[in-house]
């Protein structure tokens, strides 16, 4: 079987190196990337001569080499969290930005109208770096308004009409005062709680910090059902620092939540710890029933990892390339039903009759996505030192000391092994339960086996 993904040699691409922990003056990120939009990706094969992106192959490129190059991973973003349509061109893409900056800017002014006592952060001074901040911050806002002032005649028309759209866009958008207020009060709290080792929050880029409670504010107040939770500053941190610009972060931030807003709620969060805890028993049962006794019930000691992405657990940027990995969902179960399907259909005649044919291995679990046989290889690594935490204060801290100590490549080779033993056993299984008399067992294994791995 080939493999499915190469993650060795690929540290190479940002040098394995942690973010440098040094003082550094930046400039503030941009509000908007009029000049990046009509930039092109190099990666090979992956954008056509007018500049639309083949997602199969973006996808299946990062997945391959293990994340993108620094230089690429800004524009990657862009396509890969749905901010820019793959289908759309190089031409295409600059009225596209256009279109979202002034968006962004109608439903950001909508919401500091309905609370204008919240659109300058409140500080008691004893922060000076954050102090400091609201300085650069503001200085940055000066000198947005004096270039929107500088505007040609043709672009000032263009944009009002624009404003005028999204003004009739979101005039129905209304707010809850006392949740919009509760949602700003938690997010007052946790931005200066982002890493602010970072260089991009030090110095001057310190005002960054308060871009990221723009962002934040503005999803919050678009979003009631989803709000606002702790954890999500630390995750909309990963798009400023990488897009360097509010209005793409903001928006490639809203795509990647409507994906994994569930995971805020607290049944969502609960029903992935409720899958880990499977997946563990399906890979190592003994582990498992160690982990479910009485003074530890639950995998609640995950959760920080499944809610941030193994944020903290990596260093910074091999934390990146891990999160663009998770969220190309490349080697997903989910992702390849379709193909998967099409691809025993093709063979449904000269294998299957007409009333036992089956479209799905049902012996498979598809909810298993591969950020849980990530965190499984994880566990299964550190199987010895699990077994010997006796309640869950034990379990907690020896999870935390292994902040920033673990390997990202072997973590990825163990983590794909996992998932490739899995499909075998899950196709094995199925056989065994209904295996067809009109061919041998081993073509039908094979033929289980072969149609998990039909890739995009």
């Amino acid at each position: 079987m080939e493999r499915l993904t190469s993650a060795e040699g690929e540290s190479s691409q940002d040098g394995g190196r942690q973010e440098p922990r040094v003082r550094s003056r930046r400039r503030l990120a941009g509000v908007s990337s009029p000049a990046l939009a009509a930039a092109r990706l190099t990666l090979p094969g992956v954008m056509d001569a007018e500049g639309r992106v083949d997602e199969s192959r973006l996808r299946m490129h990062i997945f391959q080499n293990g994340g993108v190059s620094p230089t690429e991973r800004g524009l990657a973003w862009r396509f890969l969290f749905g901010m820019y349509p793959c289908s759309s061109t190089a031409l295409e893409r600059p009225l596209l930005q256009e279109q979202l900056a002034v968006r962004y800017k109608v439903m950001k002014a909508k919401w500091q109208n309905v609370v204008p006592s919240a659109v300058r952060m409140h500080l008691n001074g004893t922060d000076a770096e954050l102090v400091a901040a609201v300085g650069y911050f503001n200085q940055r806002q000066e000198l947005v308004q004096q270039q929107a002032s500088n505007l040609s005649e043709d672009v000032r028309d263009r944009v009002t009409f624009l404003e005028l759209q999204a003004q009739i866009l979101f005039e129905r958008a209304t707010f809850d005062q006392a949740e919009l207020q509760e949602a700003i009060r938690i997010i007052n709290k946790d931005v200066p709680r982002t890493n602010r080792d970072l260089s991009y929050y030090q110095g001057e880029g310190s005002g960054n910090l308060l871009v990221l409670r723009d962002i934040l504010i503005t999803y919050a107040a678009f979003h009631p059902e989803v709000s606002y939770a702790q954890g999500m500053n630390d995750l909309c941190s990963r798009f400023l620092e990488v897009m360097d610009c509010e209005v793409d972060s903001f928006w490639s931030f809203s795509c990647f939540m409507e994906k994994f807003a569930k995971d805020f709620r607290e049944d969502g969060l609960h029903r992935k710890i409720e899958l880990e805890a499977a997946l563990l028993k399906e890979l190592d049962p003994q582990l498992h029933v160690h982990l479910v006794t009485d003074s530890m019930e639950s995998f609640t000691f995950c959760h920080r990892w499944l809610l941030l992405g193994f944020q903290r657990e990596f260093e910074y940027s091999d934390a990146l390339r891990l999160f663009e990995i998770l969220s190309c969902d490349h080697l997903e179960f989910i992702s390849q039903q379709v193909d998967r399907a099409r691809y025993q259909e093709r063979l449904a005649q000269k294998y299957c009759t007409d009333d036992e044919c089956e479209s799905e291995l049902q012996a498979v679990n598809t909810d298993f996505t591969f950020e849980l046989f990530i965190c499984a290889a994880i566990l299964l690594d550190h199987r010895d030192a699990l077994l010997q935490c006796q309640d869950e204060v034990q379990l907690i801290q020896f999870t935390s000391s292994l902040q920033g100590t673990l390997d990202l490549n072997s973590t990825l080779k163990k983590a794909e092994h996992h998932f490739f033993n899995y499909c075998k056993r899950c196709a094995w299984d199925s056989v065994n339960c209904r295996c067809r008399a009109h061919k041998s067992k081993e073509e039908d294994f094979l033929y289980q086996l072969r149609s998990l791995f039909v890739l995009r």
